[in-house]
């Protein structure tokens, strides 16, 4: 049978924007390698070849600013953004926010790189339109929410407080993006789950908790609410899957607002070898 329903996506997400932000430290430090044992086969025809490899910081102090500076131009920008599994998310009504953050960010690089004789910070913020109706936006979005919820579920049976914690509060971050409605049922979710959290602490690790029954009915209840759109409301072979929407436009390029400068001429000159920090790694071995 088929069920005809409101559109998911309707009441589900809130137009915004999806933010891509890299920032990276470059030049300041060396590797110098030494090959201790060429490429060779062993017995067992694995290929195996070792080198020791010495880090050097031309400038430890100008490093470790450099370093510093950095994370406050990413917590300047994440600060005002959903931190999702798939990248930053940001409302439409945090725009102006996100732009006066990203022009803070940029000013804090550009102010270090004018001083710094060796290192350089760049910044640089992409961000594409998410629009109420996408249907993948949507679909990722719930399908991180569901798994949320369940980790909260699990969390609590089995008396975790730190996962129970941290999936609250990664829950409450994404939840920025859904409308009122469904931000609501998240919101109660999350607190039922807070509040058994704070029930297992008080109780201490050798005294036996008994979890909450409505605690874990209203998660289960919070995390069938967020079910994909081809999912929801029926079976599936009896529903047509959405189509996806047309782009909404080009991607917005944060850059043009706050060209960055050209390379100080330390940088130009200088003939150590360049580093780059990437976003979620930092070669420091």
């Amino acid at each position: 049978m088929t069920t005809t329903t409101e559109p998911m996506e309707a009441r589900t997400l809130r137009p915004g924007l999806l933010v891509s932000l890299r920032t990276n430290i470059a030049g300041g430090v060396k590797y110098e390698r030494v090959d201790l044992e060429t490429q060779r086969l062993d017995e067992d025809g694995q290929e195996r070849s070792r080198w020791e490899t010495t880090r050097v910081v031309v400038d430890p102090g100008e490093h470790a600013a450099a370093v510093k500076v950095r994370g406050k131009v990413r917590a300047l920008v994440t600060g005002v953004c959903a931190q999702s599994d798939f990248g930053l998310l940001c409302p439409n009504s945090r725009q102006g926010d996100l732009r006066a953050r990203i022009q803070e960010a940029r000013a804090l690089a550009t102010q270090f790189n004018s001083q710094a004789a060796t290192t350089r910070i760049n910044v640089r913020v992409v961000a594409g339109t998410i629009a109420q109706d996408d249907v993948e936006a949507v679909r990722a979005i719930s399908g991180e929410l569901r798994d949320l919820m369940a980790t909260m579920e699990t969390g609590l049976a089995n008396m975790d407080v730190k996962a129970v914690r941290e999936a609250a509060r990664k829950a409450k971050s994404v939840g920025q993006m859904l409308s009122a409605d469904a931000k609501l049922r998240l919101d109660e979710a999350i607190s039922a789950a807070r509040s058994a959290a704070r029930k297992v602490v008080k109780a201490g690790e050798q005294a036996a908790v008994e979890i909450d029954q409505d605690t874990l009915a209203a998660l289960k209840a919070a995390r069938t609410s967020f079910l994909d759109l081809d999912l929801a409301d029926g079976d599936q072979d009896d529903q047509t899957p959405a189509a996806a929407p047309a782009p909404a436009g080009r991607p917005l390029d944060f850059s043009a607002w706050d060209e960055e400068p050209a390379d100080p001429p330390a940088l130009a000159k200088q003939a150590s070898p360049q580093l780059e920090i990437d976003d979620d790694q930092q070669k420091e071995s």
